[in-house]
């Protein structure tokens, strides 16, 4: 029998292939719509959230502990249903996070682990199996499936959060003098198979926000919504975003209560 690496490096072969013969087989206007369809309500995230959830649960760092105890903002240890209510402040650090700000803080306070070490790679390259921060954030984001978006904007740091994250979205910069918006401000619009949506609207940043993480089927890897920030930077030329920092949370917290009450539906499946 195959481990579970194994079976998750024959998903992504077999995702890759059957894309490319869709592709070949069908030139439609979507020709993803056919892989979605045939892949149906089967998401092969079901094997990175079952990581994620052993994560969760596994004593790690010098501590020996869990992060079972961890507040995701409903109270320590409460997972249900916390990711549908981020980015939100947090007394204890008396700053806004989103999830993997506030998982990194967790492996620090409650695991003993150095920041640094957990910043080396916390993003998969392709080819790889994954990393433990994308995991997490899988396993956390599959329960709130089917929970509205209800990012709260009821603390002052909410809503400087929200006002920042709409300065940088329309902000212009690097050498293509490109801004978040140059792509994300129109309705029913793509950039070669890659649909856009309007972030500044409920229905664009809704279907956006509720849908990340995501397994990627030309990658073969879940991507969680701070690597989609940092690959857009990366892509407009403009300098790496850390997970969790002021900018990624001020961007996520932007978008993601342009979308309140759309429902979850993370880990989605995309291109």
């Amino acid at each position: 029998m195959l481990a579970k690496s194994g079976i998750a490096a024959l998903l992504r072969g077999l995702s890759v292939c059957s894309l490319l013969f869709s592709i070949a087989a069908n030139a439609q206007d979507d020709p993803f719509a056919e892989y979605h369809e045939m892949m149906g309500d089967d998401n092969p995230a079901i094997f990175v959230i079952e990581e994620g959830a052993e994560l969760w649960a596994k004593p790690q760092g010098p501590k020996q502990a869990s992060l079972e105890q961890c507040d995701l903002g409903l109270g320590a240890g409460v997972v249900k249903g916390a990711y549908a209510q981020l980015p939100s402040y947090f007394a204890d650090t008396k700053q806004v996070m989103d999830l993997e700000g506030r998982l990194i803080y967790c492996m620090e306070s409650l695991q003993g682990r150095d920041r640094a070490d957990i910043l080396r790679k916390p993003y998969s390259s392709t080819g790889d199996m994954g990393t433990e921060l994308e995991a997490l954030a899988s396993y956390i984001a599959d329960q709130s499936m089917g929970m509205p978006i209800a990012t709260p904007q009821n603390h002052p740091a909410e809503r400087a959060a929200y006002a920042m994250g709409e300065q940088l979205f329309f902000y212009r910069a690097g050498p293509y003098d490109f801004s978040c918006a140059t792509c994300h401000r129109q309705s029913d619009k793509r950039i070669r198979l890659q649909n856009l949506p309007n972030l500044t609207v409920s229905a664009g940043a809704g279907s956006a926000y509720s849908t990340w993480p995501a397994y990627r089927i030309s990658q073969g890897l879940v991507r969680t919504m701070g690597w989609r920030m940092q690959n857009c930077a990366k892509q407009q030329r403009l300098p790496q975003l850390l997970p969790g920092s002021e900018a990624v949370v001020a961007l996520i917290e932007y978008m993601s209560v342009n979308g309140t009450g759309t429902e979850m539906a993370a880990p989605g499946l995309k291109r």
